[in-house]
């Protein structure tokens, strides 16, 4: 090989090279913009227990025997409440051992000067204990998702919503002395001109 030969080579080999090293940092750029995609996604309605979850992280950290008092779904502007998803869900926890309450919400976006997005924590509160129709429950009893509930309350309630299809459903999770498990209360409507089911919260079946 001749030396001009192999000059051309070597030049060819660190162009290869020199392009390889400088088109390298381009990766980052695309995870950048699927990173701003992510962060610029609206936000959305979410199960009770993507949101339960989220505010028993730091629930925990206030009392080691917390324990479930209720679970209800709430409405923030502009995200639609269906298939048993809301835009906001409040817990509230309580301590047995200190007698005391405290109520947790979930936003999925900001809502007015008091709800922020993300997890709110609410001052403590004496708490009185439990009672016939309010007894806490534990992560373990609250196995049925608000969207499982949902299908299973809808299905019941599938004769009235035909007549009454601009009914949104809320939700409220509770425990009484009187019931097997904590009851998903499914409510289209109103009490006085509406639909209720109920629905268990650990075996996901109709509460006749």
């Amino acid at each position: 090989m001749n030396k001009k030969v192999l000059f051309t080579a070597t030049v060819i080999v660190a162009t290869l090279v020199f392009s390889a090293c400088s088109e390298a940092p381009k990766a980052p750029a695309k995870v950048e913009t699927e990173a701003k995609k992510e962060a610029a996604k609206a936000p959305e309605a979410v199960t009770a227990q993507r949101a339960f979850y989220e505010m028993y992280k730091p629930a925990r950290t206030w009392a080691a025997d917390l324990l479930a008092l209720s679970v209800t779904s709430g409405e923030v502007p502009n995200i639609k409440n269906e298939d048993g998803k809301a835009g906001m869900w409040t817990v509230v926890f309580v301590s047995p051992s200190r007698k005391e309450a405290r109520v947790f919400t979930y936003a999925a976006t900001d809502s007015g000067a008091d709800i922020r997005k993300g997890v709110n924590i609410g001052n403590v509160q004496a708490w009185g204990g439990a009672t016939p129709t309010s007894k806490p429950f534990s992560n373990s009893e609250f196995a049925v998702d608000s969207d499982a509930a949902y299908k299973v309350a809808f299905a019941k309630a599938e004769g009235w919503l035909k007549k009454h299809p601009k009914e949104t459903a809320t939700f409220r999770l509770g425990n009484a002395s009187r019931l097997a498990a904590p009851v998903w209360y499914v409510m289209w409507g109103t009490a006085k001109n509406g639909y209720a089911s109920l629905v268990n919260a650990t075996t996901g079946a109709i509460v006749k």
